[in-house]
């Protein structure tokens, strides 16, 4: 696993996830370029979804998500803003598998020439969970002990695919980019 932070809180429960989306909605307004903003938008989440919203998800899709994901919905359904080249996360409506989409049928067919590529493998059984230049995704076939899927950035333009722990630690990671950038510039003041 990569960029694992382990003072990171697991955000498991809407109670978690609440505290920590009004930080990083602080974060995302401050550190954001105009043009990424709506006019005097001061929440990047959406409301919770319901249980039975999520139920209807996952039916659909036919799984259970993850805890983190899990209560992240549960807390706001979907979130724009997210920071780096990740633009949106989806709401429980709209969540896909990666191959239904046209950008996961494109890395398909580019790394799926070998039918084995683990990266063709690993896109076809991912859930797409955000919307980008770059990719999110949870991998229901690798599951944790508490319950979490791998998570997945996966930087096209580069090929690097960077593995986490849970979904709640893709949020780390752009937070602690949004950070860095922040540093950065800071520095140029």
């Amino acid at each position: 696993m990569s960029d694992i932070d382990e003072s990171a809180p697991a955000l498991t429960t809407p109670q978690e996830w609440r505290g920590y989306l009004r930080e990083y909605n602080e974060l995302y307004l401050r550190t954001a370029d105009d043009d990424e903003l709506d006019s005097g938008q001061a929440w990047m989440g959406h409301e919770p979804a319901t249980e039975e919203t999520v139920l209807a998800a996952e039916r659909r899709l036919g799984v259970r998500f993850p805890p983190s994901y899990r209560a992240f919905l549960l807390t706001s359904d979907g979130w724009n803003g997210v920071g780096g080249w990740i633009e949106l996360v989806w709401s429980c409506e709209r969540i896909p598998w990666m191959r239904n989409t046209s950008g996961g049928a494109n890395l398909i067919d580019l790394y799926g020439e070998d039918p084995d590529d683990e990266y063709a493998v690993l896109f076809r059984r991912s859930l797409d969970v955000a919307e980008g230049e770059d990719f999110w995704f949870l991998d229901p076939a690798e599951v944790g002990p508490e319950g979490e899927w791998a998570a997945y950035l996966f930087e096209p333009k580069y090929g690097e695919l960077k593995e986490f722990a849970s979904f709640a630690e893709l949020f780390h990671a752009s937070r602690r980019l949004m950070e860095w950038f922040a540093g950065d510039d800071a520095a140029d003041d």
